[in-house]
């Protein structure tokens, strides 16, 4: 293991922070109270802060998942300094290694491989090789003026943000004490806390529905506490995709927020995945996984020969399924500048129509063979 020399700056804010939190905090609201006022700032703040690194760190600039104007982009910049998690050329440049070198304890700045206390915060406690400043994977980054203007009044921003502003609605509210501990420094504990589960935890605990190549999970309860970030699993298949969460009961609040700028024009050029990739992703490791239950469970070879057959028929289907898609898609979109007749446009609906039910068909028949190897008795063999 790297004997790596202390942080001794990280060290004391990691240490004394979570300190007050737990005494100050509740001392003061035994002997004198919060009010409605004040925590209501207290859960804004930890919005703001959230969705600043969400939507803004992880999304906007580590991943260009989308792009977001002038306005979003300072709003974003200023909730990073509020959130305490290093300006966006550190943050998006240690991530970007992160997804490159996934579980490499040597140059994952926050393996998963060497424990949960080293990916949740160990490595911002001491001065590890594997997270020196490195800044040559973020060239497309430094040219934005937005973020120049962060990296260069970073120290400012953060006590402006963190102090400052909590002091001053504390001052107007009537009490600046109660202010600077719930929206300054308990806001500041938990939601730092919140980001690094995603570090740690949803690369230890969930489920692995896309890939196995690497040790990010989909947790649905990771997801509500980090603002739709525990479908990591999906994430790390798929890392240029805005959501994470990509089916519509998914909590995801930051996809919506996302969207939500977009429609009103402060975002736009949204990227998401192709669902037939997304499928294909899943169907993969599911026949792999299958595969290893014939084996596992020494079923009859007739097993494996249907396994395949449904296999690669799910994938044909897929693959025309994806194609009439696209095929629907430019049709509405030649329709819409005049130059597809009527007949024409319902012809290409029809066939995709037609191929969307044969693939909900397939998949049927794909999960109820699955559902045969989970208990394969008493039916001995496969239809």
């Amino acid at each position: 293991m790297e004997k790596a020399p202390i942080n001794w700056t990280n060290m004391l804010l990691f240490s004394l922070t979570p300190l007050f939190a737990v005494t100050l905090v509740p001392l003061y609201g035994y002997f004198f109270g919060y009010d409605l006022f004040e925590w209501m700032v207290f859960g804004l703040f930890m919005a703001f802060c959230g969705f600043s690194i969400t939507a803004g760190y992880h999304r906007l600039w580590s991943h260009k998942a989308y792009k977001a104007s002038p306005v979003v982009r300072v709003v974003f910049a200023l909730g990073g300094a509020l959130a305490l998690q290093n300006d966006v050329f550190a943050w998006a440049s240690d991530h970007r290694r992160h997804h490159l070198h996934v579980d490499d304890n040597d140059r994952d700045p926050y393996s998963a491989g060497r424990g949960f206390w080293f990916s949740h915060i160990g490595w911002i406690l001491r001065n590890y090789e594997s997270g020196k400043e490195d800044f040559s994977n973020i060239k497309d980054l430094l040219k934005d003026p937005v973020l120049q203007w962060q990296h260069r009044h970073y120290l400012a921003l953060v006590l402006i943000m963190n102090i400052g502003l909590p002091a001053l609605i504390g001052w107007l509210h009537g009490d600046i004490l109660a202010s600077l501990l719930l929206a300054g420094l308990l806001r500041l504990v938990l939601s730092q806390h919140v980001t690094y589960l995603i570090n740690s935890l949803a690369h230890m605990w969930g489920r692995q529905p896309y890939s196995l190549e690497n040790s990010a999970r989909d947790n649905g309860l990771m997801a509500f506490l980090t603002y739709g970030e525990g479908y990591h699993n999906y994430h790390h298949a798929f890392q240029w995709d805005y959501r994470n969460g990509i089916r519509w009961w998914q909590w995801d609040p930051t996809k919506w927020l996302i969207r939500m700028l977009s429609l009103v024009g402060l975002a736009r050029d949204l990227r998401r995945c192709n669902p037939a990739s997304i499928e294909t992703a899943r169907l993969e490791l599911q026949f792999r996984k299958a595969h290893e239950k014939c084996d596992l469970l020494e079923l009859p070879e007739k097993w494996r020969s249907r396994l395949e057959q449904e296999y690669q028929e799910f994938r044909d289907t897929l693959q025309l399924w994806n194609r009439h898609r696209q095929s629907w898609y430019r049709a509405k979109s030649r329709h819409l500048q005049h130059s597809l007749n009527q007949i024409d446009l319902r012809r290409i609906r029809d066939a995709y129509r037609e191929m969307h039910y044969r693939l909900k068909v397939q998949r049927r028949r794909w999960q109820f063979l699955l559902q045969q190897l989970t208990h394969p008795e008493p039916a001995a063999t496969p239809a």
